[in-house]
C-alpha cells in the first residue's frame, strides 16, 4: 500500500534526524548536521534493499516514489529558512560538513549506479544499437 512508502520515509526521517543531531554533537556543533540528507540516503538504501529482496509492492513504491519527488521542493524550503552567513561565522564546521555531505552523496550515487544493470534485451551503448539495426 501507498501508506506503508510513507511509513518508510518517516522511519528515515527520524533515523537521519537522529543520526545528524548526534553528528551535530560529535563536530562540536549544537545543531543538526545533514538530517535531511542522510534520511534520504537511508530511504535510497532501504528502498534498493527492499527491492532486490522482494519486498517492496508496486503500491508501496509508488509512496516512495511520491515523497521522493516532494523531496527537492522541501529541501529548497528549508534552506531558504537557513542563514548562509551566520554558518560560516560560526566556524569551518558548516563547510566541513558541506563538502563532507557532497562527497558522501557523489560516492553513493556512483555505488548505486555501479550496482544497476541493465535490463535484459537492452544494450549499453548507442552504437551496437545502431549496428544491429543496419544488419
Amino acid at each position: 500500500m501507498i501508506i506503508y512508502g510513507t511509513a518508510l520515509l518517516a522511519v528515515c526521517h527520524l533515523l537521519g534526524i537522529f543520526l545528524g543531531d548526534l553528528l551535530g554533537t560529535l563536530l562540536g556543533a549544537k545543531t543538526n548536521v545533514g538530517g535531511v540528507g542522510i534520511a534520504m540516503i537511508l530511504l535510497i538504501c532501504a528502498r534498493l534493499w527492499l527491492h532486490k529482496r522482494g519486498l517492496m509492492p508496486a503500491q508501496t513504491e509508488l509512496g516512495v516514489g511520491f515523497w521522493g519527488a516532494m523531496y527537492i521542493p522541501v529541501v529548497v524550503a528549508m534552506a531558504a529558512q537557513q542563514n548562509v552567513v551566520a554558518a560560516l561565522r560560526g566556524g569551518p564546521v558548516a563547510l566541513l560538513a558541506a563538502f563532507g555531505s557532497v562527497l558522501v552523496c557523489a560516492v553513493c550515487v556512483s555505488l548505486i549506479n555501479r550496482g544497476e544493470r541493465p535490463a535484459p534485451g537492452t544494450e549499453p551503448d548507442a552504437e551496437a544499437r545502431v549496428a544491429t539495426q543496419r544488419a
